[in-house]
Protein backbone atom coordinates (compact mmCIF):
# COMPACT_ATOMS: atom_id res chain seq x y z
CA UNK A 1 0.00 0.00 0.00
CA UNK A 2 1.23 3.86 -0.96
CA UNK A 3 2.16 5.23 1.86
CA UNK A 4 0.29 8.00 1.04
CA UNK A 5 -2.59 6.58 2.50
CA UNK A 6 -1.50 5.55 5.71
CA UNK A 7 -2.13 8.53 7.27
CA UNK A 8 -5.78 8.60 6.28
CA UNK A 9 -6.16 5.36 8.25
CA UNK A 10 -4.20 7.18 11.11
CA UNK A 11 -6.50 9.95 11.05
CA UNK A 12 -9.75 7.72 11.36
CA UNK A 13 -8.48 5.68 14.13
CA UNK A 14 -7.35 9.14 16.03
CA UNK A 15 -11.38 10.33 15.13
CA UNK A 16 -12.72 7.00 16.82
CA UNK A 17 -10.09 7.31 19.72
CA UNK A 18 -11.79 11.02 20.52
CA UNK A 19 -14.97 10.02 20.28
CA UNK A 20 -13.90 7.50 22.63
CA UNK A 21 -12.11 9.80 25.01
CA UNK A 22 -14.89 12.39 25.07
CA UNK A 23 -17.53 9.90 25.96
CA UNK A 24 -15.23 8.19 29.11
CA UNK A 25 -14.48 11.83 29.85
CA UNK A 26 -18.57 12.97 30.47
CA UNK A 27 -18.90 9.64 32.15
CA UNK A 28 -15.87 10.43 34.55
CA UNK A 29 -17.00 13.19 34.88
CA UNK A 30 -21.05 12.46 35.28
CA UNK A 31 -21.02 13.78 39.10
CA UNK A 32 -19.90 17.06 38.21
CA UNK A 33 -22.39 17.56 34.81
CA UNK A 34 -25.20 16.27 37.37
CA UNK A 35 -24.18 18.90 40.28
CA UNK A 36 -24.40 21.82 37.53
CA UNK A 37 -27.46 20.76 36.07
CA UNK A 38 -28.92 20.93 39.71
CA UNK A 39 -27.53 24.25 40.55
CA UNK A 40 -28.88 26.08 37.03
CA UNK A 41 -32.19 24.24 37.09
CA UNK A 42 -32.41 25.73 40.86
CA UNK A 43 -31.80 28.77 39.70
CA UNK A 44 -34.10 28.50 36.74
CA UNK A 45 -37.20 27.83 39.54
CA UNK A 46 -36.23 30.59 41.64
CA UNK A 47 -36.19 33.02 39.46
CA UNK A 48 -39.55 31.41 37.23
CA UNK A 49 -41.07 31.45 40.38
CA UNK A 50 -40.26 35.06 40.86
CA UNK A 51 -41.40 35.96 38.02
CA UNK A 52 -45.03 37.70 38.44
CA UNK A 53 -47.88 36.10 36.21
CA UNK A 54 -48.75 37.98 33.48
CA UNK A 55 -52.60 37.93 32.02
CA UNK A 56 -53.87 39.00 28.90
CA UNK A 57 -57.70 39.89 28.38
CA UNK A 58 -58.95 41.15 24.91
CA UNK A 59 -61.65 42.18 22.54
CA UNK A 60 -62.89 42.06 19.49
CA UNK A 61 -64.22 44.31 16.95
CA UNK A 62 -66.14 45.59 14.04
CA UNK A 63 -66.46 48.83 12.63
CA UNK A 64 -70.14 50.04 13.04
CA UNK A 65 -72.08 50.04 10.23
CA UNK A 66 -73.39 53.50 10.11
CA UNK A 67 -70.88 55.37 7.54
CA UNK A 68 -71.51 59.17 7.92
CA UNK A 69 -68.49 59.74 6.09
CA UNK A 70 -69.88 57.69 2.93
CA UNK A 71 -73.62 59.49 3.08
CA UNK A 72 -72.29 62.81 3.17
CA UNK A 73 -68.94 61.73 0.21
CA UNK A 74 -72.18 60.46 -1.80
CA UNK A 75 -73.89 63.75 -1.71
CA UNK A 76 -71.13 65.66 -2.92
CA UNK A 77 -69.91 63.78 -5.83
CA UNK A 78 -73.29 63.97 -6.91
CA UNK A 79 -73.66 67.72 -6.59
CA UNK A 80 -69.44 68.50 -6.75
CA UNK A 81 -69.83 69.84 -10.52
CA UNK A 82 -72.61 71.97 -9.66
CA UNK A 83 -71.09 73.13 -6.49
CA UNK A 84 -67.55 73.73 -8.27
CA UNK A 85 -69.31 76.26 -10.23
CA UNK A 86 -69.31 78.53 -7.38
CA UNK A 87 -66.02 77.94 -6.70
CA UNK A 88 -66.23 75.18 -4.20
CA UNK A 89 -64.91 72.20 -3.62
CA UNK A 90 -66.74 69.43 -1.84
CA UNK A 91 -64.88 66.29 -2.45
CA UNK A 92 -62.39 66.43 0.27
CA UNK A 93 -60.78 63.14 -0.24
CA UNK A 94 -61.56 59.78 0.90
CA UNK A 95 -60.25 58.17 4.29
CA UNK A 96 -60.33 55.37 5.91
CA UNK A 97 -61.96 56.05 8.87
CA UNK A 98 -60.73 52.59 10.40
CA UNK A 99 -57.51 53.42 9.85
CA UNK A 100 -57.83 56.95 11.69
CA UNK A 101 -59.17 55.26 14.48
CA UNK A 102 -56.69 52.25 15.55
CA UNK A 103 -54.10 55.30 14.66
CA UNK A 104 -55.88 57.65 16.98
CA UNK A 105 -55.92 54.62 19.31
CA UNK A 106 -52.07 54.04 19.14
CA UNK A 107 -51.30 57.70 19.76
CA UNK A 108 -49.32 59.71 22.19
CA UNK A 109 -52.15 62.29 22.28
CA UNK A 110 -54.82 59.73 22.90
CA UNK A 111 -53.21 57.51 25.54
CA UNK A 112 -51.55 60.36 27.48
CA UNK A 113 -55.35 61.48 27.98
CA UNK A 114 -55.93 58.30 28.52
CA UNK A 115 -53.27 57.67 31.55
CA UNK A 116 -54.66 60.91 32.97
CA UNK A 117 -57.88 60.91 32.64
CA UNK A 118 -58.01 57.40 34.86
CA UNK A 119 -55.45 58.07 36.78
CA UNK A 120 -53.83 54.67 35.86
CA UNK A 121 -49.57 55.87 36.50
CA UNK A 122 -49.96 53.55 39.64
CA UNK A 123 -50.80 50.83 38.09
CA UNK A 124 -49.33 51.03 35.35
CA UNK A 125 -45.50 51.69 36.13
CA UNK A 126 -45.73 50.43 39.93
CA UNK A 127 -46.87 47.12 39.98
CA UNK A 128 -45.44 44.03 41.17
CA UNK A 129 -47.85 41.23 40.99
CA UNK A 130 -51.57 40.40 42.10
CA UNK A 131 -52.90 38.74 45.05
CA UNK A 132 -55.45 36.21 43.70
CA UNK A 133 -57.18 35.92 47.49
CA UNK A 134 -57.77 39.22 47.94
CA UNK A 135 -58.06 40.87 44.71
CA UNK A 136 -55.59 43.47 45.23
CA UNK A 137 -52.89 44.87 43.26
CA UNK A 138 -49.38 44.46 44.80
CA UNK A 139 -47.16 47.68 44.37
CA UNK A 140 -43.21 48.14 44.38
CA UNK A 141 -42.49 49.83 47.39
CA UNK A 142 -39.17 50.57 45.85
CA UNK A 143 -40.82 52.22 42.96
CA UNK A 144 -43.96 53.57 44.37
CA UNK A 145 -44.97 54.10 48.61
CA UNK A 146 -48.42 53.43 49.06
CA UNK A 147 -48.67 54.64 52.45
CA UNK A 148 -47.30 58.44 51.55
CA UNK A 149 -48.22 58.37 48.15
CA UNK A 150 -45.07 59.13 46.78
CA UNK A 151 -42.79 58.30 43.82
CA UNK A 152 -39.61 56.64 45.78
CA UNK A 153 -37.93 55.61 43.03
CA UNK A 154 -34.10 56.04 41.74
CA UNK A 155 -33.70 57.13 38.48
CA UNK A 156 -31.01 59.33 36.78
CA UNK A 157 -31.71 62.62 35.42
CA UNK A 158 -33.36 64.11 33.36
CA UNK A 159 -35.95 61.38 34.67
CA UNK A 160 -37.76 62.39 37.89
CA UNK A 161 -39.13 59.75 41.00
CA UNK A 162 -42.25 60.80 39.14
CA UNK A 163 -43.08 59.15 35.90
CA UNK A 164 -43.19 61.34 33.34
CA UNK A 165 -45.66 61.73 30.47
CA UNK A 166 -43.31 60.33 27.65
CA UNK A 167 -42.19 56.92 29.93
CA UNK A 168 -46.02 56.23 30.65
CA UNK A 169 -46.62 56.28 27.22
CA UNK A 170 -44.20 53.88 26.58
CA UNK A 171 -45.15 51.47 29.47
CA UNK A 172 -48.71 51.30 27.88
CA UNK A 173 -47.42 50.84 24.43
CA UNK A 174 -45.59 47.53 25.64
CA UNK A 175 -48.34 46.08 26.99
CA UNK A 176 -51.08 47.39 24.22
CA UNK A 177 -51.65 45.17 21.29
CA UNK A 178 -54.22 46.14 18.30
CA UNK A 179 -54.37 44.12 15.36
CA UNK A 180 -56.95 44.05 12.51
CA UNK A 181 -58.20 41.40 9.74
CA UNK A 182 -57.98 42.61 6.32
CA UNK A 183 -60.32 39.86 4.95
CA UNK A 184 -62.87 40.25 7.91
CA UNK A 185 -62.21 43.82 9.00
CA UNK A 186 -62.74 43.07 12.66
CA UNK A 187 -60.29 45.00 15.10
CA UNK A 188 -58.37 43.08 18.26
CA UNK A 189 -57.52 44.93 20.90
CA UNK A 190 -55.82 43.34 24.07
CA UNK A 191 -53.90 44.11 27.29
CA UNK A 192 -51.61 42.21 29.57
CA UNK A 193 -50.94 43.17 32.83
CA UNK A 194 -49.82 41.70 35.98
CA UNK A 195 -53.58 42.18 37.42
CA UNK A 196 -56.43 40.46 35.27
CA UNK A 197 -59.34 42.36 35.94
CA UNK A 198 -57.24 45.66 35.63
CA UNK A 199 -56.21 44.66 32.22
CA UNK A 200 -60.39 44.11 31.65
CA UNK A 201 -61.14 47.44 32.66
CA UNK A 202 -58.34 49.21 30.73
CA UNK A 203 -59.63 47.37 27.77
CA UNK A 204 -63.48 48.61 28.17
CA UNK A 205 -62.05 51.82 28.92
CA UNK A 206 -60.27 52.07 25.59
CA UNK A 207 -62.89 50.82 23.56
CA UNK A 208 -65.54 53.74 25.42
CA UNK A 209 -62.16 56.29 24.90
CA UNK A 210 -62.08 55.68 21.47
CA UNK A 211 -65.33 55.94 20.34
CA UNK A 212 -65.90 59.09 22.21
CA UNK A 213 -62.95 61.01 21.08
CA UNK A 214 -64.17 60.12 17.46
CA UNK A 215 -67.67 61.11 18.02
CA UNK A 216 -66.26 64.35 19.78
CA UNK A 217 -64.04 64.80 16.44
CA UNK A 218 -66.86 64.53 14.19
CA UNK A 219 -70.13 66.54 15.99
CA UNK A 220 -67.35 69.34 15.78
CA UNK A 221 -65.94 68.95 11.84
CA UNK A 222 -70.17 68.67 11.42
CA UNK A 223 -70.84 71.97 13.23
CA UNK A 224 -67.84 73.97 11.19
CA UNK A 225 -69.40 72.10 8.22
CA UNK A 226 -72.94 73.07 9.08
CA UNK A 227 -71.77 76.64 9.82
CA UNK A 228 -69.79 76.69 6.50
CA UNK A 229 -72.69 75.67 4.60
CA UNK A 230 -74.91 78.07 5.61
CA UNK A 231 -72.34 80.93 5.30
CA UNK A 232 -72.14 79.62 1.56
CA UNK A 233 -76.46 79.35 1.48
CA UNK A 234 -76.12 83.26 2.41
CA UNK A 235 -73.34 84.35 -0.40
CA UNK A 236 -75.46 82.19 -3.12
CA UNK A 237 -78.39 83.11 -5.62
CA UNK A 238 -78.46 79.49 -6.99
CA UNK A 239 -81.46 77.99 -6.19
CA UNK A 240 -80.14 74.48 -7.38
CA UNK A 241 -76.84 75.12 -5.08
CA UNK A 242 -78.68 76.21 -1.94
CA UNK A 243 -80.96 73.23 -2.30
CA UNK A 244 -77.47 70.72 -2.35
CA UNK A 245 -75.88 72.80 0.80
CA UNK A 246 -79.31 72.25 2.21
CA UNK A 247 -79.00 68.61 1.78
CA UNK A 248 -75.65 68.53 2.97
CA UNK A 249 -76.21 70.59 5.99
CA UNK A 250 -78.80 67.73 6.24
CA UNK A 251 -76.37 64.86 6.29
CA UNK A 252 -74.27 66.51 8.58
CA UNK A 253 -77.00 66.94 11.22
CA UNK A 254 -77.41 63.39 10.95
CA UNK A 255 -74.21 62.11 12.07
CA UNK A 256 -74.79 64.68 15.23
CA UNK A 257 -78.01 63.07 15.83
CA UNK A 258 -76.26 59.33 15.56
CA UNK A 259 -73.55 60.63 18.00
CA UNK A 260 -76.01 61.49 20.34
CA UNK A 261 -77.98 57.98 20.40
CA UNK A 262 -75.12 55.85 19.79
CA UNK A 263 -72.32 54.94 22.00
CA UNK A 264 -70.66 52.20 20.25
CA UNK A 265 -70.24 55.16 17.10
CA UNK A 266 -67.49 53.86 15.08
CA UNK A 267 -66.58 50.58 16.99
CA UNK A 268 -69.18 48.15 18.13
CA UNK A 269 -68.18 45.34 20.34
CA UNK A 270 -68.71 41.91 19.12
CA UNK A 271 -67.09 39.73 21.72
CA UNK A 272 -66.11 41.77 25.01
CA UNK A 273 -63.61 41.64 27.08
CA UNK A 274 -63.63 39.08 30.08
CA UNK A 275 -61.77 38.84 33.32
CA UNK A 276 -58.87 35.77 32.66
CA UNK A 277 -58.52 33.15 35.09
CA UNK A 278 -55.33 31.47 33.40
CA UNK A 279 -52.04 33.39 33.07
CA UNK A 280 -50.72 34.09 29.97
CA UNK A 281 -47.46 33.76 30.99
CA UNK A 282 -44.13 33.26 31.99
CA UNK A 283 -44.26 29.43 31.14
CA UNK A 284 -42.09 27.91 34.32
CA UNK A 285 -41.93 24.95 33.12
CA UNK A 286 -40.19 26.19 30.14
CA UNK A 287 -38.10 28.53 31.61
CA UNK A 288 -36.52 25.38 34.26
CA UNK A 289 -36.53 22.80 31.14
CA UNK A 290 -34.40 25.98 29.29
CA UNK A 291 -32.17 26.04 32.71
CA UNK A 292 -31.29 22.68 33.09
CA UNK A 293 -30.49 22.36 29.48
CA UNK A 294 -27.88 25.17 29.88
CA UNK A 295 -26.48 23.34 33.16
CA UNK A 296 -26.03 20.31 31.18
CA UNK A 297 -23.76 22.15 28.38
CA UNK A 298 -21.98 24.21 30.84
CA UNK A 299 -21.35 20.95 32.65
CA UNK A 300 -20.45 18.78 29.74
CA UNK A 301 -18.19 21.87 28.96
CA UNK A 302 -16.70 21.87 32.45
CA UNK A 303 -15.80 18.60 32.42
CA UNK A 304 -14.07 18.22 29.16
CA UNK A 305 -12.02 21.17 29.79
CA UNK A 306 -10.98 20.25 33.18
CA UNK A 307 -9.83 17.06 31.24
CA UNK A 308 -7.95 19.01 28.36
CA UNK A 309 -10.05 17.15 26.26
CA UNK A 310 -8.52 13.86 26.83
CA UNK A 311 -9.60 10.83 28.35
CA UNK A 312 -8.57 9.75 31.48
Amino acid sequence: MPDTERPKTVSIYDDEIDVRDISRTLWSGKWLIAAVIFVTALVAVVVAFKMPNIYRTEALLAVNEQDNAGRFSSVASQYGGLASLAGINLNGGSIDKIEVGLATLKSRRFLSAFIARHDILVPLMAADGWDAETGKLIIDRDTFDPTTMEWTRSVRPPKTPTPSAQEAYEAFVDILSISRDRSSGFVTVAITHVSPTIAKQWVDWLIQDLNSSIMREDVEEAERAIKYLNDQIENTSLAQLQSVFFNLIEEQKKIMMLAAVSPEYMFKTIDPPVVPERKARPNRAMIVAVGALFGLVLGASIAIFRSGGRGP
